[in-house]
């Protein structure tokens, strides 16, 4: 595989704009593990090999297990591995980056609320916004793991 080209070079006004949707998030006051949970999943659905590679050695670097994170795209089938929390958030994440498959179902809305306030809500969303962003951009322009 080969880069197509540097998006970053070549239109930094791009790159500086997803810097600014992760500077939003940072200051969101969503925690930090399950925004990588979200990155990460994201990633698995959409194809992103260069943010998959790079947010599972952030996840690492944070403490997580091997075991948590190879069974996040499995999510559904391991039981008491992950908290009711991160399965809403996975959950959510899989609506939102899959969205035209059925949208936001309110039963999942409903189940989302039992954990987040309706700001909380947003800041999912956006980080849910935000790791597609990246990954389109990625996938797009040819990025793979270590590609810089």
């Amino acid at each position: 595989m080969t880069l197509r080209f540097n998006y970053r070079i070549e239109n930094p006004e791009s790159f500086n704009t997803l810097i600014k949707l992760e500077g939003f998030m940072s200051k969101s006051g969503l925690d930090k593990k399950l925004y990588e949970l979200i990155k990460i999943r994201a990633s698995q659905i959409n194809g992103c090999a260069f943010c998959l590679d790079m947010h599972t050695k952030d996840l690492l670097k944070m403490g997580e297990t091997t075991q948590r994170i190879n069974l996040i795209s499995v999510w559904h089938e391991a039981n008491d591995i992950f908290t009711e929390k991160e399965k809403v958030v996975l959950e959510l994440t899989e609506a939102v980056t899959l969205i035209s498959n059925k949208g936001v179902p309110e039963e999942l809305y409903q189940k989302v609320r039992e954990f987040f306030t309706e700001k909380e809500y947003v800041d999912l969303i956006m980080a849910i916004n935000t790791i597609n962003s990246w990954n389109r951009m990625a996938i797009s322009t040819g990025m793979f793991p270590e590609c810089f």
